[in-house]
Formats: C-alpha cells, structure tokens, sequence
C-alpha cells in the first residue's frame, strides 16, 4: 500500500543514491547557468550590446593577454557565423568605437581585431564587481579540491559537446573518476555563486 504512495524516480534519473548526489549537482549546475545567463543580459543591456558583440569584446581581451593576434576569420570560428555575418559585426562595434581594424604585419591580405581602450575599460568597468565575487567564491577551497573541480566540469564539458574529441582529448579519459577525490557536491555547491550575483 505504501509503495503507492511512494514518490516516482525522476524523469531523467533513477532512484539510487548515486544518481540522487548527480540530481543535487546538477541542480546546482542550472541555477548557475540561470545566474550566469542573467548576468549576461544584464551586461548586454548595460553596455547595448547583442551576445555575439560581447563575445566578440570578450574574445578579444582574452586574445590581447595571451599576445596573439585575432583575425576575422579567427572570430567567425569562435562565434560559428560566416565570415559576412562577422562583417557586419565588425562595422557596427567599430561605429561604436568598440574596436579597430589594422592591417596585418607580415600578410597584407588580411587585418587584425583589435579593442580600443574604450572598450576595455568599459568590459572593466561593467565586470570589474562580478568576477571579483566569482573569485572570491573560490578562495578556499585546497588543491585537491580544484583538481576535483576542474576535472568534473572538463567531464561535463565532455559530455555535452558533439563529438567524442575535447581540445585534442579523448572523452573516455575525461570520464574517468579522479582518484582520491574529495566530495564534489559539497564543493561544487560552496563554490557556484548565487543567482543574485
């Protein structure tokens, strides 16, 4: 009788106690990317900007610290747009005097990418506060616990993507359990921001 009663395994997982700790995490896993995409209308809006322009900005800081030169055909690539749609892009976020087109050093066939300082410190100024908080989130935690950490988000990373290959890695190794990890769900749970970030 009180098996009637008893509540049903969720749609995707089952009953057992592991896929209950999987449950747990991956809840804390949609509440950030609820956060996270949050934040990133936000941003949007502060800045009136579209998605792919932001990441473009993003794309670009990231390309300016690691000293390597970026192209549009690099941008169409990281956006997966054609390069015609990356044109037009382009034009518009130098209008806005967002970014600067220069000619390439040593190919005179193609240009490089480049964000004016007005859009750094404008990224700066808009994202200075939230990745000071996201930092702060992850302060404490021990090595073995980033290693734990990391390793479970390439995993997830694996398993979502659309081919079996990450970055040159095959997925079955990113499967594999760490060894020795410590609880995941404990640390992922301490460290993932909360929605009012």
């Amino acid at each position: 009788m009180s098996s009637e009663h008893a509540a049903p395994p969720s749609y995707w997982y089952s009953d057992s106690v592991e896929d209950e700790r999987g449950a747990r995490v991956m809840e804390a896993m949609r509440a950030y990317r609820s956060a996270e995409m949050a934040m990133r209308r936000r941003t949007q809006d502060s800045m009136s900007m579209g998605e792919n322009e932001l990441l473009v900005l993003r794309f670009l800081a990231r390309a300016s610290g690691a000293g390597r030169d970026v192209t549009p055909i690099d941008l169409a690539r990281h956006l997966g747009v054609s390069t015609a749609s990356v044109t037009a892009l382009l034009d518009r976020l130098e209008r806005s005097g967002h970014l600067r087109r220069t000619p390439h050093p040593s190919d005179r066939r193609k240009v490089v990418i480049t964000a004016t300082p007005h859009a750094d410190e404008e990224m700066r100024e808009t994202l200075r506060s939230m990745h000071a908080r996201m930092m702060q989130a992850t302060r404490g935690m021990s090595e073995s616990e980033t290693v734990a950490v990391t390793a479970f988000l390439q995993r997830m990373r694996c398993a979502v993507a659309d081919a079996c290959e990450v970055s040159g890695r095959s997925c079955c190794a990113l499967f594999a359990p760490p060894v020795a990890a410590p609880s995941i769900l404990r640390t992922v749970a301490a460290a993932t921001p909360s929605a009012a970030a």
